[in-house]
């Protein structure tokens, strides 16, 4: 077994979050008592709204600003921003969906083997860090990606990034640095 040979990595996306205007005011005392599924946080200014199918939670402040988390791809991400926006209309708001962007994806990999934190962390210094007190994952940044990844002694990798592309591309490039430091099982 080489880093050079193709494994099939399982990424699983657990998290989308996206963001959109409505381009016009919303009265969130009026879609709280008109409105289905909504929790009003008056005191933060904000209402929580949430479909069931696609399964996500919006968060809607007065502005027109609406953030949705909890879909499972961009796709399902913009279906999802597309129905808050149609149940906002139906209550009678003029909303025009615009400026639509997915600003977060959060995913998971497991990789076939376990990894040694600490002589992985060594090798790769300047964009790794690992504090086992602090958080028992090596933190690795690429910036170039803008990602970020949870890197655990089981194997088990969390990677957080822009778009789903850069997710994949993440868990391409940190591969072979993990599988340099993987731990040999004894048979």
């Amino acid at each position: 077994m080489d880093a050079d040979s193709d494994v099939a990595l399982d990424i699983l996306i657990t998290n989308v979050v996206c963001v959109f205007r409505t381009r016009c005011h919303l009265n969130l005392r009026k879609i709280a008592l008109e409105g289905t599924n909504v929790i009003y946080k008056r005191e933060v200014g904000k209402v929580l709204m949430k479909l069931r199918k696609p399964r996500i939670t919006a968060t809607i402040w007065s502005s027109g600003k609406i953030i949705c988390t909890g879909a499972t791809s961009e796709e399902e991400a913009k279906f999802g921003a597309r129905r808050l926006a149609r149940c906002l209309q139906k209550l009678g708001f003029h909303v025009k969906f615009t400026e639509y962007k997915v600003v977060n994806v959060l995913a998971v990999c497991t990789m076939p083997f376990e990894i040694r934190l600490p002589e992985f962390t060594k090798k790769n210094r300047p964009h790794a860090s690992y504090e086992p007190e602090l958080h028992p994952a090596v933190c690795y940044r690429i910036k170039t990606l803008r990602s970020t990844l949870q890197i655990f002694s089981t194997g088990s990798i969390t990677v957080t990034g822009p778009d789903v592309k850069s997710v994949a591309t993440a868990v391409e490039q940190i591969y072979p640095f993990v599988f340099e430091s993987r731990k040999e099982h004894c048979k």
